[in-house]
This record gives structure tokens, sequence and C-alpha cells, in this order.
């Protein structure tokens, strides 16, 4: 089958877990589209679809937007996306993606398991969580996970949360896909595979926002960690 129609689909489905947590897009794309696309190429398709979803959503939330929690992150995100672009054709993505399963798995487990937790961390921390998600958006497309958790640690509401994930994965994505076509991995395929899949983002981000707003605070920090399982455990069966 034709990946413009199987790539739009996908899209889909992770249009509609974004618009649901704040997150997702890259998470679950990402280990689908590997079966069906290069990763090569899904890493650039995934980029520029994920900028494109959280431009809408980050529109959408600008009134919950706190600039004091998303500038550590933006900071730190800096550093992070340069040393992935150095490392992305050198270093196997696939071990990336195993550590970053394992410790998505076991976080989000621990979270379900026992009472909510709520740290007093310092902002200081959002620094090296940006770094690791620069990191990880610029290598393998899928760098949220440091930064959900390091969210998810902080006392924030529903859309609190939403509005620092969308607002500053925007800025990371925007980076990220900026380094892809410096390095020459975003092409006319790419592109092609990327504006196919846009109108049925919109719909799936549009689905999943409607469904996020008819669900409780309790329930939607359950669903958060629920998603983190399940996509903790792609990763790692995606590289067994």
């Amino acid at each position: 089958m034709s990946p413009f129609l199987i790539v739009p689909a996908i899209f889909t489905i992770a249009g509609i877990m974004q618009g649901l947590t704040g997150f997702g897009c890259a998470l679950i794309a990402m280990p689908l589209l590997a079966f069906v696309i290069d990763i090569k190429v899904a890493v650039p398709t995934c980029t520029l679809c994920a900028v494109f979803i959280n431009i809408n959503m980050t529109h959408n939330l600008r009134n919950n937007l706190d600039r004091s929690k998303i500038l550590p992150l933006i900071i730190g995100s800096i550093p992070g996306t340069i040393l992935g672009l150095m490392i992305i054709k050198e270093v196997n993505g696939n071990y990336i993606r195993l550590f970053l399963g394992l410790l998505i798995a076991t976080f989000a487990s621990y979270s379900l398991l026992t009472k909510p937790v709520t740290l007093k961390i310092s902002n200081r921390w959002g620094y090296f969580s940006g770094f690791l998600t620069g990191l990880l958006s610029a290598t393998v497309s899928a760098g949220g996970p440091p930064t959900i958790i390091y969210s998810s640690l902080k006392d924030w509401g529903k859309d609190c949360f939403r509005a620092t994930l969308v607002s500053f994965f925007l800025v990371a994505g925007l980076m990220a896909a900026a380094g892809h076509l410096i390095c020459g991995l975003t092409t006319m395929f790419v592109f092609k595979l990327s504006l196919a899949s846009t109108l049925p983002i919109v719909f799936g981000t549009y689905i999943g926002c409607k469904l996020s707003s008819t669900i409780s605070e309790g329930h939607y920090k359950r669903i958060v960690m629920i998603l983190l399982v399940f996509m903790g455990l792609m990763l790692i069966f995606q590289n067994v």
C-alpha cells in the first residue's frame, strides 16, 4: 500500500493523542512509521508534522502559557539540539530508543502503582530536561519524555501542562526541522508526505482536544501515564 495512504492514517491517530494529552505525536507515530518508511525519512517527516500540530495547539492554548515555565526548557534545548544534529548520522538510534523506552515505562508504571507525586523540584531541572529533549528530538524525533516527566513532577494544572508542553515542543521542533533541512535529511519526498498528512493531523488534533475537555484532572493524569507505559513498551519492543 502507498505510504501516501498509510502515513496520513498514522498521523491521524498521533494527532488524536497529541490533542488529548499535549504530547504523543512522535512517540506514537515513529514506531509505526518505521514499519512503512526508512527511519531517515520518518524522522524529518514526523518532525514537520509535529511542528504543524504544535502551531495549532499553541495558538489554542496561548492563554494558559506561563513563560517562566517554558524559558528554562527552551534555553536547555538549544545545546541539546546542536549536539543531536552533530551525532545523528553517527549514533545508532536503536540504542537511544531502547534506553528511552526503559526510562519511560519504568517511570510511568511507578506513577500508576503509587500515589501521585508532586515534588518541589527546582526550575533549574528544566534546563536539563530541555537539553535531553533537544538531543532526542534531533536524533530520533521523540524528545518528549524528559520534559513530560519533568512537567508531571510539578504541580501544574491540566491546561497549563498541555500549554507548556506544546509550546516548548513547537520551539524544539522548529530547531530540529531547521537542522534536518541543513543536514539534507528533509527531501522533497519528506515534504510531500508531510503535506499529505496535514488534513488528517488537523482532524485528529480536533478530536483529541474535544475529548480532553470532557476529562477530569485525575483521569487526565492517569491517561498520560498509561500512554507513557504504552509508548515505552513500543520503543523497547521495536528494538528487541
